[in-house]
């Protein structure tokens, strides 16, 4: 295989606040694969959270650069098992560039869509959410009235959380999914959770830090609404470390490591009940096809990074008022403009 990399600057169509931070371009760093005149692509956005940069990702790259082409590709699973995960150890968004690229290519090689492959059914896929991130309550307004949808995730960790939620209500009926990004305590969840059922939300999402496992187990019991781990759950070791703090999981390629992993994590946690979720970071189309072939194992999905960007730099799965529409072309379907 021959392996290249590249980096761009993704320019946000509006500043993206979260609890801990807001950000308007989002650096991104592209994997590609070829094999046989071939290519297959891959996407890891940069996240100062779990001390992600741009010149860490091309280090870890260029490092294995060498040993990726002299490597004998066969399949994505013997690929990631047997020579990514030894190499890169815990290094998961570098794991997940390469290993997205290598699935995209194995698809392309074996010319099927990868859902085709695992043998998924498509036509009942779940629908996407529309995030409203933190900023001025009359912007969060402003973005919600400029994008209608079926289903809207609000940002949440702010000195006024409830008044935000109050004032979307005032503008639709529409669901709402709250992501508190780890910023609330135990008692504000459990608190929160009374007033913002009465408000249509569904679920909360990772309301405290990720290793608060014991406390979530009582903030599970009292909260009147279902509690999805996201920050909690990284690895394929934490899915069953959820299952009694939280209702259900929030896998990303990214933070799991590739679609190999992210793909027995949801696996996993459906045998155990636990409620599925597919989520993303921003990517543009690439990260989010990759993402998007993983939807069938799912009851949730949060893959709107792709639209929330001022300009994508790919094409590939498309999302139109929340409904997804997965190209019949083959691997994740995407490819570089």
């Amino acid at each position: 295989m021959k392996a290249k990399s590249y980096h761009y600057n993704l320019e946000m169509a509006h500043p993206f606040g979260i609890s801990r931070s807001v950000h308007t371009i989002q650096p991104t760093f592209i994997v590609t694969l070829e094999q046989d005149g071939v290519i297959g692509y891959g996407e890891a956005t940069q996240n100062r959270y779990y001390k992600v940069t741009p010149e860490n990702l091309q280090a870890g790259f260029e490092v294995l650069k060498p040993l990726v082409e002299k490597y004998n590709f066969t399949t994505p699973e013997d690929f990631y098992d047997n020579f990514l995960k030894p190499h890169l150890k815990d290094f998961r968004f570098l794991l997940a560039a390469f290993d997205e690229a290598a699935n995209d290519l194995y698809g392309k090689l074996l010319k099927k869509p990868l859902w085709q492959i695992w043998q998924y059914e498509v036509d009942h896929l779940p629908l996407s959410t529309y995030t409203i991130a933190i900023d001025k309550i009359e912007v969060m307004k402003e973005k919600l009235l400029e994008q209608p949808w079926p289903i809207y995730k609000i940002k949440l960790g702010t000195d006024h959380d409830i008044e935000i939620v109050q004032s979307l209500r005032a503008l639709t009926d529409r669901p709402f999914r709250i992501d508190a990004n780890t910023a609330w305590s135990a008692q504000q969840t459990i608190e929160n959770a009374k007033i913002l059922k009465d408000l249509g939300v569904e679920f909360i999402e990772q309301p405290l830090p990720y290793d608060q496992y014991e406390a979530m187990k009582t903030v599970k019991k009292r909260s009147v609404l279902p509690l999805i781990a996201d920050e909690s759950v990284r690895t394929e070791k934490d899915v069953m470390k959820c299952l009694d703090s939280f209702n259900g999981i929030n896998v990303k390629l990214v933070k799991a490591g590739g679609i190999t992993p992210a793909r027995r994590m949801l696996t996993e946690a459906k045998a155990l009940g636990l409620k599925t979720m597919i989520g993303c970071m921003t990517e543009s189309s690439i990260g989010i096809s990759a993402a998007a072939q993983l939807l069938p194992l799912c009851d949730y999905a949060d893959l709107d990074g792709a639209i929330l960007l001022k300009k994508d730099i790919a094409q590939g799965v498309k999302l139109e008022n929340g409904h997804f529409r997965l190209p019949q072309a083959n691997g994740t379907g995407a490819h570089l403009l």
